[in-house]
């Protein structure tokens, strides 16, 4: 089994940053793909970044692009996430997601991913 903890969430004003931190145990994940996806209140829950166990193919979300980066350190089984320019919309729960079992690049839908977290929510004022 596998555990994911998402931290590193909380209130920030509008062009802040924060870094979201993605631990798992259980098992390690470093031949995991890894995503983070988010979901704002009344929302779907979206995608918003992937990376391949190698780090060598990683995925945004158009509005994130250019503001968010998605990196990983395989020695720690962490993923983070770190946002810069934060928006009010981008107001929402983070979640944190693991696939084992991918065929090719780190997807973009939740099906794909095999392992969760409980998410660590990022408040963004105005």
């Amino acid at each position: 089994q596998v555990q994911l903890v998402e931290s590193g969430g909380g209130l920030v004003q509008a062009g802040g940053s924060l870094r979201l931190s993605c631990a798992t145990s259980g098992r390690t994940t470093r031949r995991f793909h890894m995503g983070w996806f988010r979901q704002a209140p009344g929302k779907e829950r979206e995608f918003v970044a992937s990376i391949s166990w190698s780090g060598d193919s990683i995925y945004y979300e158009d509005s994130v692009k250019g503001r968010f980066t998605i990196s990983r350190d395989n020695a720690k089984n962490t993923v983070y996430l770190q946002m810069n320019s934060l928006k009010p919309e981008d107001t929402a729960v983070y979640f944190c997601g693991a696939d084992e079992y991918y065929y090719a690049d780190p997807g973009r839908y939740e099906y794909e991913y095999d392992y969760w977290g409980h998410g660590t929510q990022v408040t963004v004022s105005s």
